[in-house]
């Protein structure tokens, strides 16, 4: 069985510290405090994704960077409606700059689709404006 991990833009978010400072909050976090991102639809293929998978995250249209993805959770909000908690460990890879045009909820990525980690030593490169960068890597330059 393939590995999978899921895509998802991060709404609201300019840049990965932006994801950083959120993630931070008590709001993000679960009850066991490790940040968890909560969606409506429950992933059919969670077997797949669980032992390796990831959550690249979407910014301004560019994948910056992922997260293992640790567990599925149930999450009762109170309304009847039951949702679905995506346990993700604290710990941001940053990722190739890769274009991915804007879409609803998340997505399901083949390893083979996925963007390829930073090289050593790029992780704590000074971060270019998102325009600036989306140029780039559509041009094929980052």
């Amino acid at each position: 069985m393939d590995k999978l991990s899921l895509i998802k833009l991060c709404v609201g978010a300019e840049q990965v510290e932006d994801l950083l400072n959120w993630q931070a909050s008590a709001h993000a976090k679960g009850p066991d405090g490790l940040p968890r991102h909560v969606t409506r639809m429950w992933p059919k293929r969670a077997d797949q994704i669980l032992g390796g998978g990831c959550l690249y995250w979407v910014f301004k249209g560019l994948v910056l960077c992922r997260q293992p993805i640790l567990r599925f959770d149930p999450v009762d909000r109170g309304n009847g409606i039951n949702r679905c908690g995506i346990v993700l460990d604290p710990t941001v890879t940053r990722v190739v700059p890769t274009p991915k045009r804007p879409f609803q909820g998340w997505r399901y990525l083949p390893a083979a689709d996925a963007p390829r980690d930073l090289p050593e030593g790029r992780n704590t490169d000074e971060v270019l404006p998102p325009q600036l960068e989306s140029a780039l890597a559509e041009i094929g330059v980052l």
